[in-house]
């Protein structure tokens, strides 16, 4: 096993930890999508909703002392925090916990078949990463959850400190040297409210150039400039 990878699995070991301690009734729950269930209160989509809460304070709380004041306003926070706690940072994150493993040993006779499929989106394992920490908290309290996630995010963080990711603006960047404009529109939106994946298409007058899925409409045009920048043959760094 490489160093680095040994280092991602060390950073969520407590939170998996807390996790193998969850109460079954709650595990189970964690690990149960919707389609698998006649109650959608079965499911983990509302223990999605509870740990994502958890995530975003847990990663602010941790953000605000600890970087100055002078050089991260709340505008530069902000980016932060939504590249550390953002669906592709969550599968990262579901994928060293073993989630994938975990929802094919969980699935009911008759569901293994959509196993791969489910386990392959990043909505779905980023909505289990959000409701293991949802279930986390109930059963253990915000500031021994919060500690797990910190370090369980932290090579995250670090990286969107050291390689800050903002496609859009290099996008517009680059076309301003065409004279040109990129708007972005919202051609399909899937999911429950509360937990939404958007469908956004980066266009230039009526030519699409890019297209990108996110959990929320920033994440997805994000996602659309990256592929926009691809196309047009520039390196997607987003820096």
């Amino acid at each position: 096993m490489a160093t680095d990878e040994k280092s991602a699995l060390g950073s969520v070991a407590r939170l998996r930890e807390l996790l193998d301690e969850l109460p079954p009734d709650l595990a189970v729950h964690v690990f149960t999508h919707a389609s698998w269930t006649t109650k959608r209160s079965e499911s983990y989509e509302r223990l999605a909703f509870l740990g994502d809460s958890v995530l975003s304070l847990a990663v602010t709380s941790h953000l605000f002392p600890s970087l100055e004041a002078d050089r991260f306003g709340a505008g530069e926070l902000t980016k932060i925090r939504a590249q550390t706690v953002s669906g592709r940072s969550c599968r990262v994150v579901a994928e060293l916990l073993g989630v994938p493993e975990r929802v094919a040993n969980a699935a009911p006779a008759g569901a293994a078949a959509t196993v791969p499929n489910l386990v392959s989106t990043e909505r779905v394992l980023a909505s289990i990463t959000e409701a293991i920490i949802g279930a986390c908290y109930l059963s253990f309290g915000y500031e021994r959850v919060a500690a797990a996630v910190v370090e369980a995010f932290e090579p995250i963080l670090d990286d969107a400190l050291e390689h800050p990711v903002d496609f859009k603006s290099a996008l517009q960047e680059r076309l301003a040297r065409r004279g040109a404009l990129v708007s972005y529109d919202v051609v399909a939106e899937d999911g429950p409210p509360h937990d939404r994946t958007f469908t956004i298409a980066a266009r230039i007058a009526s030519e699409e150039i890019g297209r990108g899925v996110g959990r929320s409409k920033k994440d997805a045009e994000q996602a659309a400039a990256r592929e926009a920048l691809t196309h047009l043959g520039a390196p997607a760094s987003g820096s």
